[in-house]
């Protein structure tokens, strides 16, 4: 905002486990910033963030969403951009959108249950980012839960850097600031304690500090002040905070530790997809990257932006330097929930929204029309779980389509497309809650249902050994016939050998303007192999004798010739159904160890290699895809919701006889079911 300079920006984002407070502690801000006249409470449908049908229905955040307030902090005005995130593993899509543009973290941590997959996948995501992060300490009112032992936990897993800020009393009715002059005298020893971590962590930000500090001198209140903020911006300090949101205990102290310990924009290094750091400077060249588009009913296109440097006003022109094309925008719109505020100018660390963008969409950047600076492209984790969809009605087939490309528009972690090999439409996501969200929205939005059905595997057919085939196509039925005699050889395709077809023919037994028919006829025939009618892959074909008919012979012939001769080489060549072998990580709590592994081997799986990561177990393995597509539901349902997994594609390998003779056998009776 043009009043508050950039230094007293913060921009931060709330991460955390499902169920760890965050937009709790998000409610509880916005009421302390007077944003809200009440403080809302997810599970009275009254929250200021989870305000849509579907959250206040599930009960949980299912989108990110920016906020912005003014905070007065030792008699300055500081504004707050903040970012709350949902923790379910479904919608981690929208962690990584939201994390991806933040100046800050501040993570939510259930004191009660301590640290979970979700809180652990966050501080992953944290630290590949390098992301100051904070964390706060929630969930304090709950019975049987302490302080101390929460702490200790948390310093075992993610280290000492993790130094308490704030502290609760004995009576936990109230809590005391660190830094603060008076403490009570039974906090004294914890307090000398944190504040003795807390100056050391200042000084050895730079040697000047460190020289000092070590030669007995106390440091002054402005140099521990600026070490602590450059030990948070390099990570070398992760301070912790204290709250009860409910209560409102510990929320001025967190506000007021956001001022003290984040960075501002200007503070954290940024630089485009060619390494060139971005001026953040008001009058510096403007720029932006979008990091989510919503399409709204009633607003419609929406697409949200970062601003990163320079100046955005409304009504004037800017440049999308991703698609190369000039955008004109009107009006500039920040959002407190469902309330949207209109501003004349954005600066950097502010999160807008943008309406009727003629072509921009998610992670496009938006620059000054002078400038082509490109912000390198958020990358989404890949879809877990998938469906084949199909409409209920015929009639709403094309609906269907358009309907959920909308909402994929919407949520880059569900992806929808169509098969080539099965013929079906695949619908993709994070997990079976996201994937019944987006239908319901579908179906509100357009009134059209869907069915869900488990996808069939695209298994491939390849060959292990020679294999030799002919074919005579002959046909004679009064006036002009139809002749063609094609004679190949079908054999493995050599790794690094990048042509499958080979023209062996010699004395022109096959004349030369028939050779592209019969090529066409083998590219027809690699699309059904001769087992379960599947892609045939990895096979070399060379033709080298055949017989024509001056007359007769045509290339619709050939073509049938060079089916048929390749059925037969190939039933020759010990033919093999091949399917799709999927890399998976698996992320769970110690206890569910034996269940893990157990299921992984009912699986076919194969396990890779086993490791501790962040308090967590983590087996990395390999499984047949086959097995995999209800394997989200199933982990949350052997570790109650506290595992989590990612999964990408590996490689095809050779099916099991046993499973491979039951596909077959399923394959040739649905082919003769058709033809009948």
């Amino acid at each position: 905002m043009k009043d508050i300079p950039i230094t007293d920006v913060r921009n931060f984002v709330l991460l955390g486990h499902t169920g760890s407070g965050k937009t709790q502690l998000l409610d509880a801000i916005l009421f302390k910033l007077g944003v809200n006249d009440r403080l809302g409470v997810t599970a009275e449908g009254s929250s200021m963030s989870d305000y849509t049908d579907e959250e206040k229905e599930k009960k949980i955040s299912l989108w990110a969403k920016p906020f912005a307030a003014t905070y007065k902090s030792a008699g300055r005005n500081v504004r707050l951009v903040m970012l709350d995130t949902p923790g379910y593993a479904d919608f981690y899509g929208q962690v990584i959108g939201a994390s991806a543009i933040a100046d800050a973290a501040l993570i939510a941590v259930d004191a009660h249950a301590g640290l979970q997959v979700g809180t652990t996948r966050v501080w992953r995501r944290c630290e590949q980012l390098g992301t100051p992060c904070g964390i706060v300490l929630t969930g304090m009112d709950r019975e049987n839960t302490d302080y101390h032992k929460a702490l200790a936990h948390i310093q075992a897993v993610w280290g000492a850097k993790c130094v308490p800020v704030v502290l609760p009393a004995l009576d936990g009715k109230s809590v005391t600031d660190v830094l603060a002059d008076n403490v009570p005298a039974e906090l004294a020893a914890a307090v000398e304690k944190a504040k003795t971590a807390l100056i050391e962590a200042a000084a050895e930000t730079s040697d000047v500090l460190t020289e000092k500090y070590l030669g007995g001198d106390m440091l002054t209140t402005e140099e521990i002040a600026g070490g602590l903020r450059v030990a948070v911006a390099q990570r070398k300090l992760i301070p912790v905070f204290v709250t009860v949101s409910k209560a409102d205990l510990g929320v001025k102290e967190l506000l007021d530790g956001i001022v003290r310990f984040f960075p501002a924009p200007s503070e954290r290094i940024w630089k485009d997809h060619a390494g060139h750091v971005i001026e953040t400077k008001a009058d510096a060249p403007f720029c932006a990257q979008v990091w989510r588009t919503v399409n709204d009913p009633f607003i419609g296109h929406l697409v949200f932006l970062r601003v990163f440097g320079g100046t955005l006003k409304a009504d004037s022109e800017i440049y999308n330097s991703t698609k190369q094309v000039k955008e004109r925008i009107g009006t500039l719109q920040t959002f407190n929930g469902r309330k949207p505020e209109m501003l004349a100018e954005a600066e950097a660390g502010d999160i807008i929204a943008l309406a009727k963008l003629k072509g921009t969409g998610l992670n496009d950047t938006l620059c000054a029309a002078h400038k082509t600076i490109e912000f390198a492209p958020i990358k989404f984790p890949n879809p877990v779980l998938s469906y084949a969809v199909a409409a209920k009605s015929q009639a709403d087939e094309d609906k269907v389509g358009t309907g959920l490309h909308r909402i994929a528009e919407e949520d880059p972690t569900i992806k929808l497309e169509r098969n080539p090999e099965t013929h079906e439409q695949i619908l993709s996501g994070m997990g079976d809650i996201q994937v019944d969200v987006a239908l319901k929205r579908m179906k509100a939005r357009s009134n059209v249902e869907v069915l869900l059905t488990t996808p069939k595997v695209p298994y491939k057919e390849t060959i292990t050994s020679r294999g030799e085939g002919h074919y005579k196509h002959k046909k004679q039925s009064g006036g002009r016939g139809q002749y063609g005699e094609v004679y190949l050889r079908i054999e493995p395709l050599k790794a690094g050998d990048e042509e499958w077809f080979v023209d062996d023919v010699v004395g022109g037994a096959i004349p030369s303007n028939f050779i592209p028919a019969v090529r066409k006829g083998l590219e027809e025939a690699l699309l059904t192999g001769v087992l379960a009618h599947c892609p045939v892959v990895n096979a070399k074909v060379s033709v080298y004798d055949g017989t024509y008919h001056d007359v007769d012979s045509s290339e619709i012939a050939f073509k049938i010739s060079a089916r048929r001769a390749f059925s037969d080489g190939m039933a020759k060549a010990r033919p093999v159904l091949l399917e799709p072998i999927m890399k998976i990580s698996v992320m769970f709590p110690d206890q569910f160890m034996g269940d893990i592994t157990g299921d992984l081997n009912h699986k076919r799986g194969r396990i890779l290699g086993m490791g501790a990561e962040d308090g967590m177990q983590v087996i990395t393995a390999e499984a047949p895809q086959a097995e995999l597509f209800k394997y989200a539901s199933e982990l949350r349902s052997i570790t109650g919701g506290r595992g989590s997994f990612e999964m990408e594609f590996l490689r095809y390998d050779i099916v099991p006889s046993n499973i491979a003779q039951k596909v077959v056998a399923e394959a040739q009776k649905n082919k003769k079911q058709e033809e009948e």
